[in-house]
């Protein structure tokens, strides 16, 4: 686009509404979204462990049920591992916000 030749208005107006939009999106449901990330995540790292606990030495289920949904769960495996052997302390059990 043309350094001089001024933006059409409509164009202006899409960026306009794009950005009332995301306030409105961060003033009303951002904080529901990322609590419900974080929550999915945790379901998500406890159902891996339950089913490939032996990869960090917990055998919970037998290896044929693991061997049947390790398609599915192959592209998780090193960020699981990541999370679950990564240290925590204090902070991590609270959240950052203060209500």
């Amino acid at each position: 686009m043309n350094p001089d030749r001024p933006v059409p208005w409509h164009e202006q107006l899409l960026k306009f509404a794009k950005m009332l939009g995301e306030m409105f999106y961060g003033m009303t449901i951002y904080e529901m979204v990322r609590d419900l990330n974080k929550q999915r995540g945790m379901i998500e790292r406890l159902f891996i462990l339950a089913v490939f606990g032996d990869v960090l030495g917990v055998p919970i289920l037998p290896p044929y049920y693991a061997l049947r949904l390790l398609p599915y769960v192959v592209p998780n495996i090193r960020g699981w591992r990541y999370s679950m052997l990564r240290e925590r302390d204090l902070t991590d059990l609270c959240d950052q916000e203060i209500t």
